[in-house]
């Protein structure tokens, strides 16, 4: 990914976390190589998992601790009520701003046809 498209994943990048997490439980690990079996290939663990940190402390998640065949037990993240509020509240921002920068392309695409 270029330097760009890292800038705007760093924006919506918790957004994307909640998301998955929306669906299953997971713990770091599994969500950095779902994320980079879709194509966000230069998404760091350690970027999943100071992010995973914050979104527990900000009381967005449930964590268990799960035995692991090897090494310590793992954090596994579960989105709980408030997590799912945040997460509606990032589609309705989205929602939001993808519109007005489609309006925006579109705008500008009409200018660049226009001269």
């Amino acid at each position: 990914m270029g330097n760009q498209m890292t800038e705007m994943l760093k924006g919506t990048l918790e957004g994307i976390v909640l998301a998955i997490l929306a669906h299953r439980s997971a713990y770091g690990y599994e969500i950095t190589s779902w994320l980079r079996d879709r194509g966000f290939s230069d998404i760091a663990e350690g970027t999943i998992y100071a992010l995973l940190v914050r979104v527990e402390q900000r009381g967005f998640v449930d964590v268990e601790k799960v035995p692991s065949e090897k090494g310590p037990p793992r954090k596994v993240y579960s989105l709980n009520a408030k997590g799912r509020d945040q997460l509606a509240e990032f589609w309705r921002t989205w929602s939001v701003l993808a519109e007005r920068i489609e309006q925006l392309h579109h705008t500008d695409n009409q200018h660049d046809e226009g001269a």
